[in-house]
C-alpha cells in the first residue's frame, strides 16, 4: 500500500431544498431569499390582525341577543342616598377620606357613592350608617 492513494468515492454535494410556505414567511428566510436574488411575494391579508373571520358569525347572534332583550344596567345610588350620605358626613365635619378610613373602604368608594356611580352595596351603605349614625336604608 505504499503507491499513490485513490479515492473511489465522489464529493458530495447537498442542496438545500425550496423553502416551505412556513419558512417563506421567516424573515430569515426572507432576507437570504433576497441577498441570493430569488423573487418575494408579498400578500397582504385583508382580515389580517383583526378577529373578522370570528366575529361575522357572532355579530348576527349578538344582535339577535340585543334585539331580545331589555337594556338591562346596574342599579346606581339613587339621588335620595347620596344626598344623605353627603349631608351626615358634611354633620360630623369629615372629608370623604376620613370617612373612608373610618369605615375602612378606599376614598374613592366614597366619591362614587356621593356622585351616584357606584352600585348599591349593602355592606358598604350598613358600614356608612354605623359611622355617621344615620339610617340611609329603609322608610325614615
Amino acid at each position: 500500500m505504499s503507491g499513490p492513494i485513490s479515492q473511489d468515492w465522489e464529493p458530495v454535494v447537498i442542496r438545500k431544498k425550496a423553502p416551505n410556505a412556513a419558512a417563506k414567511k421567516d424573515e430569515k428566510a426572507v432576507n437570504a431569499a433576497r441577498r441570493a436574488g430569488a423573487e418575494i411575494e408579498t400578500v397582504k391579508k385583508s382580515t389580517a390582525g383583526t378577529n373578522k373571520a370570528a366575529s361575522s358569525s357572532t355579530s348576527l347572534n349578538t344582535r339577535k341577543l340585543d334585539d331580545e332583550t331589555e337594556n338591562l344596567t346596574h342599579d346606581r345610588v339613587p339621588t335620595e342616598l347620596k344626598k344623605a350620605i353627603m349631608q351626615a358626613r358634611m354633620d360630623k365635619k369629615l372629608t370623604q377620606a376620613q370617612l373612608a378610613q373610618v369605615i375602612n373602604e378606599k376614598p374613592q368608594i366614597i366619591q362614587e357613592y356621593e356622585s351616584g356611580k357606584a352600585i348599591p352595596n349593602q355592606q358598604i351603605i350598613g358600614k356608612l350608617e354605623r359611622a355617621l349614625g344615620v339610617k340611609l336604608r329603609g322608610k325614615k
